[in-house]
Formats: structure tokens, sequence, C-alpha cells
């Protein structure tokens, strides 16, 4: 297996050096075993060698084997003191075909096809007129046309192939995005139950031996946080361990869920009023999940952030474009720098669709997260 394996990719590097190697040692081989004049030896070996370089270049510039092959033909037709007996040459004509229709398009290609034909009336009609009859005339045109037609059909697999390959490329950059997004998406989810989680433990400790009704609710919403993180923990999970089919089609939360997020903060303490100015509508579902997912975001931040605050969310539908605005009136000391890993992650939301996102304080108190998300250009 290792032997087989080392020889194809030696075939892949240097089959083309190797195989014109082969056809100008052949060529000389038979240059000295014919014999013949010193005149004719030395102008066999120069074509030899010629024929050596054209053949290892046979890829790069396919139209100058074919054409030094055309050259020969013309010469061996005008001159009858020259051979043009020679085998290996005729299989290096072959070979100069078919590389030609392998390695050529466009108006190379045009050009390529008039050369065998010229090389096919060269040798059909000029290089021997008293010896062509029918069957001369069909047997040249399956030997010329053969070559041409495997040429040709290689060249279309090939690019079949690396179309094929291209389309293998983009799948796989696009799971990788994929999984990139799913696991954005976990870091979302157990930043944002955790840190209700915390906050109600520690609201519970304090309330359990003075007030155990308060401390019994913190304890529940904990247990009703930690049992959703969970659920959504495994969804995400087991969308990495599914079919790619089925991570590109597994349902996404969208702003459509906005109010359970609403209730899930008022639970954990943070009043939050949500405004819609504009007509809401149907959004492209990679913004409608980023819109979500920031506003969660940018939530979870003022609850461990802001500290006792009110919260107002602000969803501007415009013709081209979505613009939210998460503003409190906390005393928190967040000042929109960026630091964080969560404003880091809503700062690549937001470039992904070439939007803006503005953080910071304001100027009357509080902390304010403002983005706006293009519509039109939604890579969905």
């Amino acid at each position: 297996m290792l032997v087989r394996d080392e020889l194809v990719s030696f075939i892949r590097r240097r089959g083309d050096e190797a195989l014109a190697v082969a056809l100008t040692v052949a060529v000389l081989a038979e240059i000295l075993l014919r014999g013949g004049s010193m005149g004719n030896r030395l102008a066999g070996a120069a074509l030899a060698v010629a024929l050596g370089l054209a053949a290892a270049r046979r890829v790069r510039a396919p139209l100058l084997l074919l054409g030094l092959m055309l050259a020969v033909s013309v010469a061996v037709a005008l001159s009858k003191d020259l051979d043009n007996e020679w085998f290996v040459p005729f299989i290096v004509l072959l070979l100069a075909v078919y590389s030609a229709a392998a390695h050529t398009k466009g108006r190379q290609t045009l050009i390529a096809g008039g050369m065998t034909c010229a090389l096919y009336v060269t040798d059909t009609v000029l290089i021997d007129p008293a010896g062509v009859t029918a069957e001369t005339v069909v047997f040249y045109a399956l030997l010329f046309g053969a070559p041409w037609v495997a040429g040709r059909a290689v060249r279309r697999r090939r690019l079949s192939e690396g179309l094929l390959k291209q389309e293998q490329a983009k799948a796989e950059a696009a799971i990788a995005e994929e999984r990139a997004r799913i696991a954005r998406e976990l870091h979302d989810v157990v930043a944002h139950s955790i840190s209700i989680m915390v906050l109600q433990a520690r609201g519970g400790r304090r309330a359990l031996q003075t007030e155990p009704g308060d401390a019994d609710e913190a304890f529940a919403i904990i247990e009703r946080t930690g049992r959703q993180a969970l659920e959504e923990m495994r969804r995400l999970l087991g969308m990495l361990r599914r079919s790619d089919e089925a991570i590109a089609l597994a349902p996404q939360p969208s702003l459509k869920e906005l109010d359970g997020l609403v209730e899930q903060m008022h639970a954990a303490g943070l009043p939050v009023q949500v405004a819609v100015e504009g007509e809401a509508r149907e959004l492209p579902p990679g913004v409608d999940l980023s819109a979500y997912r920031i506003v969660q975001e940018a939530l979870t931040n003022a609850l461990k952030h802001a500290g006792p605050a009110r919260v107002r969310v602000l969803l501007r539908y415009g013709e081209d474009d979505l613009e939210l605005e998460i503003a409190d009136d906390g005393s928190g000391t967040g000042d929109g720098s960026g630091s964080g890993y969560g404003l880091l992650g809503m700062r690549e939301r937001v470039s992904v669709y070439g939007g803006e996102l503005q953080a910071g304080r304001r100027p009357e108190g509080g902390y304010a997260l403002r983005v706006r998300l293009p519509l039109g250009s939604a890579r969905t």
C-alpha cells in the first residue's frame, strides 16, 4: 500500500517529465538501431530532444507539442528523403492530439482542432497521395479522432471533479461556520442561564433565614432556569452529533420568543419593557436569530452589571434594516469598551451582516446598546 501511494504521488508530481524522458530515450534508441547517415541521425537526435522537451510541457503548453508534430509531418510530406516510418514519433503524435484536446479551452481548442485536422490531411493525403483509399481515410479519421474524443472526455470529467471539490469545500466551510455558530450559541445559553442562577442563589442565601418564602421562590427560579439551560444545551450538542442536514434544519430562537425571555428576566428581578416601532414583519432567519441573541446578551449583562435597574428594549423596523436599543437606568460601571467576550460576540454577529453597534454609558445615567442590522445584505 505504501509503495503504491508513493508511486501515485510520484506520477502526479513528475509523471510528464518521466514520460518525456521515456519517449526521448525510445526515439534515440530507434535512431541508433535503424542506422542511416550521420546527418539523419543528428537530425533525429535533435528531433527526439525537441519532442521530449515539448512532451514535458504538454499540460502547460499543449499546443507546443501539437505544433511541433505538425511541422514534422509537413516536413516529411515535402521532403521524400526523411524517414516517415518511425513508430515512436507516431505515438507522440497521438499524445499531442490527446494533450491538446484535454488541456485547452476556448480559442485554444479551436486552434488545436484546426491543427489536428491539418495533421490528418497531411498524414492521410500529402505524405503518400498514391496510397489514399477509403479505408485509409476512415482509419486515420478514427486514429486521430479517438485521442481527441478521449482528451475532451477527460477534460470534462476533470472539470466536473473540480466543481465537485469546490462544492465540497463550500459545504465543509459552511459546516465549520455552522458549528462555530453553535459554539457561540452555547456560550450565550450558558452565560445567560448561569448569570441568573448565580444572582438568584445569592439572593436566596440571604433570604433563607429571614424570608423563607422569597428564598423558596429564588431556588425555584434556579431550578427552572437550570432545567431550561440543560434542555437547550442538549439540543445544541445534539445538533453537533446529527447529520449536516439536521443541523441546517434545526429550529433556532427568534424575536418571536422575546416575551418568554422578558418573563424570565422579570422572574430574575430585572424589570424589562419592550417597545416596537414600525410594522413588525418576518425577518431573514440569520438576522432574526442574531437580534434575539443580542437582546439576550444585553439583558444578561444588565442583570449582572447594572445593579438595581429597569431596562427598555426598543425594536425599530425600518424598510431596509432593524434597529435595536437596549437601555438601562442602572448604576453599573460598564464603559462599553468591548473587553468582555459577550460584547465581542455581539460585535461579531453584527459585523457578519455589515451592521453597526454602539455601546456605552448614557449622559442621563445607565448604559445603552444600539445596534443596526441591515436586512438586504443578510446572509440567510
